[in-house]
């Protein structure tokens, strides 16, 4: 057994049991890696894939316990790399994150200006995706951490990090009567046709359970996956807008008027994912700090040491 065959068969289950993907993306040959799965199933008396011919069709039961196994040696084995990278240069490396285009277009510009301002020779890089997108990201390796609303608290395989809490208000067309209704109410809302966030993206959640604990049906005419396209349409007054109150600039959006709406709707609090007990460089805590300065690297080493999850805000 070696790490060459681990990183074979996890790369071969990443890339959905195409094994010439996955030759392709470690630069060697389909008969290669096919060769030495083979030599590694034989090792351990299992079958870690099931077969049609030679064709792979699933993982097996052992294969599953078995890539499990592998992914955390590979992770450790990274781990082990980047304690060598950090006390060789502490201020040079790389660093991914993956978020939604809420978070990356309203909340994180300053955070990353100043980032790049204090370690020029990181390289830094943005992934968007949805919030479940944005999860597998981090645990497939692909990103370092994961920055959104939803999803993060449904995996187990990710410590959660409290950072703020936000909520809505609603966008119309200047003139539109909604931005006259004091106090404005959930009724009112639902008379008019309704543009705002598909069902997977920030917060969408908690304005479907508004709605329903009124008993009360939106007219959701448009479903967007980002702010920008949301208050695109409500400027061609094709609806009125619900929107995080973050996404809304008043000299960005002066075709647009805006009524808060916090006290219609339950919180959300945005969160940073991290694959537990993951090994992370200087640069990354300070990341995390400059984002949520309630979070110190003693309190994230904490929680990814499993001393705690959600400190709280």
């Amino acid at each position: 057994m070696n790490l060459q065959q681990l990183r074979y068969i996890h790369e071969v289950a990443r890339r959905g049991l195409n094994v010439s993907d996955a030759a392709d993306a470690l630069f060697t040959s389909q008969p290669g890696v096919s060769k030495q799965i083979r030599l590694l199933e034989a090792e351990l008396g299992v079958e870690i894939f099931a077969r049609h011919g030679k064709r792979l069709v699933a993982v097996t039961e052992p294969g599953r316990a078995v890539l499990a196994i592998a992914e955390r040696v590979l992770r450790d084995i990274d781990s082990l790399q980047q304690v060598g990278d950090e006390f060789a240069n502490e201020a040079v490396g790389s660093l991914s994150i993956a978020t939604t285009h809420t978070q990356a277009r309203y909340v994180l510009p300053r955070v990353v200006r100043d980032f790049m301002l204090r370690y020029p020779q990181v390289k830094l890089s943005l992934h968007q995706g949805s919030p479940r997108q944005v999860c597998e990201m981090v645990l497939d390796g692909t990103a370092d951490l994961a920055i959104a609303t939803e999803a993060i608290a449904e995996y187990d395989e990710l410590v959660m990090l409290p950072c703020y809490q936000w909520n809505r208000c609603i966008v119309a067309t200047p003139r539109h009567p909604i931005l006259k209704e004091h106090p404005l109410t959930l009724e009112a809302i639902a008379r008019y046709p309704l543009i705002t966030y598909d069902d997977a993206f920030t917060g969408r959640g908690q304005i479907n359970k508004a709605f329903l604990g009124r008993g009360l049906k939106p007219n959701v005419v448009l479903s967007a996956i980002d702010s920008d396209v949301i208050k695109k349409y409500v400027e061609m007054d094709l609806g009125i807008g619900i929107l995080a109150r973050m996404a809304y600039d008043p000299e960005e959006d002066r075709r647009l008027g805006m009524v808060d709406a916090a006290h219609l709707f339950e919180s959300s609090t945005t969160r940073i994912g991290l694959r537990r007990r993951a090994w992370l460089r200087a640069y990354v805590y300070a990341f995390i700090e400059g984002f949520a300065p309630h979070l110190p690297r003693r309190m994230v080493e904490s929680a990814l040491a499993g001393g705690g999850s959600d400190p709280g805000l």
